[in-house]
C-alpha cells in the first residue's frame, strides 16, 4: 500500500504557490540553490574521507528546484556544472551523471507521476543509466576497481537495486521538505 499510494498535495500547493512568486525570486533561489550543490558536490574531493559523505546531499538542492519547477531544476543543473567546471573540474564526471541527474529525474518525475513508486522506479532508471554510461562509455570508474569494465547482468541487478534504494531515500526526503515548506508561510 505505501508504494501504490498517491503522493500527497503537499507537493502540488508548494508548486502552485512557488509559481506565483515573481520571477527574480525564482531565478535568485535557484542560483543560491545551484550554489549549494556545487559547494555540497565539491566537499568530495576537497574533503578527503568525510567529503564522500557529504558530496551525496548535491541532489537535495537540485531535487528541490526541480520539483517546484522543472525549468528552474534544469536552469540549477547547468549552472551547478558550470560552477563545478569552474570550481572543481574532477567532480564534474560525477555529478552530471549521478547525483544531479538523479535531482532532476526526480523533480521531473514528480510533474509526471503521482504514485510514489511510478517516482522511485523513474529515478532509479536514470541512475542505473547514468552509472552505466560512466563505467561502460567514458571507463571513468566510478564504482572503483571491484567493477570490471566488461558489460555484466549481475552488475546491472546490483546497480539497480542500490539506484532503486538511494532513490527510495530522496523521494521520501523531497516529499519531508514538502511537507515542511508548506508550513512556511513567508515564502
Amino acid at each position: 500500500m505505501y508504494f501504490i499510494e498517491l503522493i500527497s498535495d503537499d507537493v502540488s500547493s508548494s508548486q502552485l504557490t512557488f509559481r506565483k512568486q515573481p520571477k527574480p525570486r525564482q531565478l535568485v533561489f535557484g542560483a543560491l540553490f545551484a550554489s549549494l550543490a556545487t559547494v555540497l558536490q565539491a566537499a568530495g574531493g576537497l574533503l578527503p574521507g568525510v567529503g564522500y559523505f557529504i558530496s551525496p546531499f548535491s541532489t537535495a538542492p537540485i531535487l528541490l528546484c526541480a520539483m517546484l519547477r522543472f525549468p528552474l531544476g534544469v536552469m540549477s543543473y547547468i549552472l551547478t556544472n558550470l560552477l563545478l567546471l569552474i570550481l572543481h573540474p574532477s567532480e564534474l564526471m560525477v555529478f552530471p551523471f549521478t547525483t544531479g541527474l538523479l535531482g532532476l529525474s526526480v523533480g521531473a518525475a514528480f510533474h509526471v507521476f503521482k504514485r510514489r513508486l511510478t517516482i522511485i522506479i523513474t529515478g532509479a532508471i536514470v541512475l542505473t543509466l547514468g552509472i552505466h554510461s560512466l563505467l561502460y562509455v567514458f571507463h571513468f570508474p566510478v564504482l572503483g576497481p571491484i567493477v570490471s569494465k566488461s558489460f555484466s547482468f549481475f552488475i546491472t541487478g546490483g546497480i539497480f537495486l542500490f539506484s532503486f534504494l538511494y532513490n527510495w531515500i530522496w523521494v521520501d526526503v523531497g516529499l519531508f521538505c514538502f511537507k515542511r515548506l508548506k508550513k512556511i508561510k513567508a515564502w
